[in-house]
């Protein structure tokens, strides 16, 4: 199976060095903007592939140059029962993605918005994908499955922080390694903050689980470089 990389940008609050670099990819590249998020790529010059969703947050004008760059416009109803942002992540996944970037997903003035996308990350259809919500000094990704077992490898630098919080029910089986508060094969909760701000001992920390779908927050103390 050939690899797919989808940036999917969202309508959120977004670092431009945090998008710029989201679309350097060494495979194919599949840029996807849920409505309003095209304006950050319009704003920066990246092409964009394809737009969904029910485009009340884009203006006509707006939609007119994403479409002379060959944008794909795909309307959604106003009366849906998914996001805009959810919308895009399934075409994405339509579209063969492997890989999954979600860029704007937080911030902005609705708070209900940040929750919904972050919850994104505990939907069924990213079970086995390698799904990843990023921002400036975060990296937020889904670990595990509801009945299977899961492993995540962190890069960062040593003091860099890690929170670990149970999505959509308890998460079994929680080991950690290269973290200052060791878990060793532990249940968390939801509920309980038993896995917030753990510390990262070296470059490089792992996380396993053997079942439950795990939110891995993981806080760098030393930001990347920006991208000219």
């Amino acid at each position: 199976m050939s690899h797919l990389v989808a940036v999917v940008i969202a309508d959120g609050d977004v670092d431009p060095a945090t998008l710029r670099r989201a679309v350097v990819a060494d495979t194919p590249l599949l840029v996807v903007a849920a409505d309003g998020g095209a304006r950050h790529a319009l704003a920066l010059g990246i092409p964009v592939d394809l737009v969904v969703g029910d485009l009340d947050s884009l203006a006509p004008a707006d939609l007119d140059r994403l479409a002379a760059t060959g944008a794909t416009i795909q309307r959604a109803s106003p009366d849906k029962d998914e996001s805009d942002t959810e919308l895009a992540i399934a075409a994405a996944l339509a579209a063969g993605a492997t890989t999954l970037t979600l860029v704007g997903a937080l911030g902005g003035d609705r708070l209900d918005h940040a929750l919904a996308n972050l919850l994104l990350l505990a939907h069924p259809m990213l079970d086995e994908m390698d799904a990843a919500i990023v921002d400036r000094a975060v990296t937020i990704r889904r670990l595990g499955t509801a009945d299977g077992p899961g492993t995540l490898e962190l890069h960062g630098t040593a003091g860099d922080l890690v929170t670990l919080l149970p999505l959509a029910g308890p998460v079994q089986g929680v080991v950690t390694d290269a973290l200052r508060y060791p878990l060793r094969a532990e249940d968390l909760q939801p509920g309980p903050a038993r896995g917030l701000s753990n510390v990262m001992s070296g470059p490089v920390a792992r996380v396993r689980t053997e079942r439950g779908r795990l939110l891995v927050i993981h806080i760098r103390t030393t930001l990347p470089e920006d991208t000219p």
